[in-house]
């Protein structure tokens, strides 16, 4: 598929997806993974919309945000325990947005490139692409292993060199404010989706220039963008 030339659509020749809560309904089961993990470490079970506020975040980002100042020791046995109980049991629950797979393969269509920017693990992205059939739509991803969590601009700014796209062409497309933020500090433009982790309310605060119930609505919302605007 060719690239689109400057100018179509805004201008945007890139559009980088965030994965869970974005295309994937997975928020629920990240929840519930977390307080798992918490349990069996003896620590008591936290505020469900704090679990969803990190979420976006690296790993070792978020355990940093729920107990800061935490050991070592602590950051450690958290870490494997999630991702024991992630592999052995909530690996398998999320599932695709629907829509989301023919709304990627529009827009590829359409000529975007389009990209991934995802704070899970490189091999916990690539087992879902592979799992959901997504691959063949991305030209490029970043995960949390391969940069400095979000909000830092690095995955953004990975992406945009490999991918031969200046900021202003280059549209970031996610369910939190993390996402937004990351976009921001890139110098790039953000979409919110409500679709996740976070509330409009609270995404609102990063001022993304439209919120969509979902990804779905993506391709109309592009449509109507006034060239040089």
């Amino acid at each position: 598929m060719a690239k689109r030339t400057d100018g179509d659509s805004g201008g945007y020749l890139v559009l980088v997806f965030d994965w869970d809560g974005t295309l994937m309904d997975s928020i629920a089961a990240i929840v519930a993974c977390t307080q798992c993990a918490l349990g069996e470490i003896g620590l008591a079970p936290l505020p469900e919309a704090r679990i969803r506020r990190a979420i976006g975040m690296g790993l070792r980002e978020s355990v940093e945000m729920f107990y800061p100042g935490c050991d070592e020791a602590l950051h450690l046995r958290l870490l494997e325990r999630y991702r024991h109980h992630w592999l052995e049991t909530y690996k398998d629950h999320p599932v695709l947005f629907a829509g989301v797979a023919e709304t990627l393969a529009a827009l590829e269509r359409q000529g975007y490139l389009l990209a991934v920017a995802t704070a899970k693990s490189r091999r916990g992205l690539d087992r879902e692409l592979a799992v959901t059939g997504l691959a063949p739509h991305f030209h490029a991803s970043r995960t949390a292993d391969e940069a400095p969590s979000k909000p830092h601009p690095q995955m953004l700014l990975d992406l945009m060199a490999e991918l031969g796209a200046l900021p202003h062409q280059t549209l970031m497309v996610g369910d939190s404010g993390w996402d937004l933020a990351m976009a921001r500090n890139a110098g790039s433009h953000s979409v919110a989706v409500l679709s996740g982790s976070q509330r409009r309310e609270e995404l609102a605060e990063h001022q993304p220039l439209a919120f969509l119930a979902s990804v779905v609505e993506l391709p109309a919302w592009l449509a109507g963008q006034v060239v040089g605007a």
